[in-house]
């Protein structure tokens, strides 16, 4: 199956990862400055967007390597958001020869405890899911993954697309055979391509744990702490971010 996804301009590919309270439309203010200087790619992952989640197994970062291919792109940054940045660092762990470097914007990363605040998260969303709430599901993350930075339009474009994903993945949940997702594991001692880890000063006490650690392990990191960002600088304050990558892709 082929994500759907989006090209433009020409240039070094870049491949651009969305959270998962997102899909692909979430880089739209980054998308023209990039294009202007780079062959720029965005796809949305199952069961986001318009990508589908059909039943049994399946691997995010085959599902990459496929896309990529059928471009005919070799090597490319990648530039991944909250759950793309987990994905980011599985194509990078699984295939180091496919990407050149990594800018990663408040990333996911499976190796640490969850930190009380997390796990308060995770125990909401859960009781949310059972009660079948969707409404409440949707408003729990607007409030949780956006900082103070954030204006009500981009607290409505989450909504948007987090009530998008949540139908995709809710109905798929509902079939009598189930998606599953395998997951690559990663070392971060193993990455060695240059990196960009981004923290937001407001973010869950875990994501500034995972910033620090992966900056820490990975051979060739560099942390940049944003005092005023939440989860998503890129809809917080979309142009300072959108600077920030350009630096990161091109230093």
């Amino acid at each position: 199956m082929l994500l759907a996804h989006d090209v433009a301009g020409t240039g070094e590919p870049v491949l651009l990862l969305h959270a998962g309270v997102a899909d692909r439309r979430v880089w739209q203010a980054q998308w023209e400055p990039l294009a202007e200087r780079f062959r720029v790619i965005r796809c949305d992952l199952r069961g986001f967007g318009e990508t589908p989640i059909p039943p049994g197994s399946y691997s995010n970062t085959d599902d990459i390597i496929a896309l990529l291919d059928h471009l005919g792109v070799e090597q490319a940054a990648v530039v991944g958001s909250s759950f793309g940045g987990r994905v980011a660092l599985e194509l990078a762990a699984s295939h180091p020869e496919r990407v050149s470097r990594l800018v990663l914007l408040c990333p996911a990363f499976a190796g640490l405890d969850p930190t009380p605040d997390a796990a308060a998260f995770d125990e909401r969303e859960e009781a949310l899911a059972e009660a079948e709430d969707l409404d409440g599901l949707v408003e729990l993350n607007v409030a949780t993954w956006l900082g103070p930075e954030a204006d009500d339009a981009a607290r409505d474009f989450v909504r948007q697309m987090q009530r998008r994903a949540f139908e995709v993945q809710l109905a798929a949940d509902a079939e009598p055979v189930q998606p599953e997702m395998v997951r690559v594991e990663v070392d971060p001692t193993q990455i060695a391509c240059p990196a960009v880890i981004v923290a937001g000063r407001h973010d869950m006490d875990l994501f500034l744990a995972i910033a620090a650690h992966l900056a820490e392990t990975m051979p060739r990191a560099r942390l940049v702490e944003l005092d005023w960002a939440g989860h998503l600088p890129g809809l917080e304050r979309p142009g300072e971010t959108t600077d920030l990558i350009l630096d990161a892709l091109t230093e």
